[in-house]
């Protein structure tokens, strides 16, 4: 357990903290609650973590640096955020790492850069989820949750400092269609196919169509026409005795046309798959991992503090 130089109850109420890196995954556009929420936290006990118990967002970077105000003469609460960095065993070219569970219903706001190109943002409304290793900036604000003395953190807002790109569970990639010059107004969503009122078939009975794990229907295969074999034309015997009887062979049945194979789509990964493995890769990183800052008993701007777990943060 890591010993640190600023504790909770130091932090300023209503204060802000910019820290930037490399996004490794985050949950920002849906809160994680319900079931989703008790199996999470039923994971994380299970990885060694603390329960966060209250419906949350959640957000995880690599290459972690603070965007101090003032370098010379950094903030208390950039130095908390700074000192809960942690650096990964299993993966150190990551740098330090720092992951936030911000709890309460409101949404972080994510801004994108414009399309104008004047160097401006955007609110994100898409509703999808931000894409692993975009450059972002998080953007934490210190509060003081009801009935406790200590201060906490919550994520407020996330600029992407890049084309944003976002999360796929399956299909083409939107950066794949843009390169092509195939732009959506608005990202493109599954359509389920209804059942169909075609005449009958054959012998009264409609096509069976195949179904695939996504729960979409392809055309059900038709079937191969038989080919026509042409009769052999009588041979003709004349009665001059020069001419030879000709046989006429019957042509070959042409050979039937198989039937079209219908292709299988990968299967999607569904929210709650997504979920436990992004806590699962989130659980290795911080179990795995070591603080980053301060050595015991003593921080990097002097001083002691409580001894907090690396990679915890605080209600927001």
């Amino acid at each position: 357990m890591a010993n640190y130089s600023i504790s909770a109850n130091q932090l300023t109420e209503g204060t802000s903290v910019f820290i930037r890196g490399k996004l490794a995954f985050a949950r920002l556009t849906s809160l994680i609650e319900g079931a989703a929420l008790a199996a999470s936290d039923q994971r994380k006990v299970q990885n060694g973590m603390s329960p966060v118990g209250k419906p949350h967002t959640t957000a995880t970077i690599t290459e972690a640096e603070v965007q101090f105000a003032d370098p010379a003469n950094p903030t208390v609460e950039e130095q908390f955020v700074s000192e809960r960095r942690y650096t990964s065993k299993k993966n150190p070219a990551s740098g330090a790492n720092y992951s936030i569970d911000s709890k309460g219903t409101n949404l972080p706001i994510i801004a994108i850069p414009s399309e104008k190109g004047d160097g401006t943002y955007d609110q994100d409304t898409s509703g999808q989820e931000l894409a692993q290793g975009l450059d972002v900036t998080l953007v934490l604000r210190v509060y003081k949750p009801k009935n406790f003395a200590n201060r906490g953190l919550s994520l407020d807002q996330v600029i992407v400092h890049e084309t944003p790109r976002y999360y796929n569970a399956g299909g083409v990639a939107s950066g794949e269609l843009a390169a092509r010059g195939i732009v959506f107004n608005a990202p493109p969503r599954a359509v389920q196919a209804q059942p169909g009122s075609g005449s009958a078939v054959g012998n009264g009975e409609e096509p069976v169509a195949t179904e695939v794990e996504d729960g979409l229907s392809f055309p059900a295969p038709q079937p191969a026409v038989a080919a026509s074999v042409a009769a052999p034309a009588p041979a003709q015997v004349h009665t001059q005795v020069a001419t030879a009887p000709v046989a006429v062979l019957p042509e070959a049945p042409a050979a039937p046309v198989p039937a079209p194979v219908p292709a299988v789509q990968p299967q999607q990964e569904t929210p709650e798959q997504k979920l436990a493995r992004l806590e699962r890769e989130n659980a290795e990183l911080k179990n795995a991992g070591s603080a980053v800052g301060a050595p015991a008993g003593q921080g990097p701007w002097g001083g002691s503090g409580d001894a907090q777990q690396a990679g915890i943060t605080y209600q927001g």
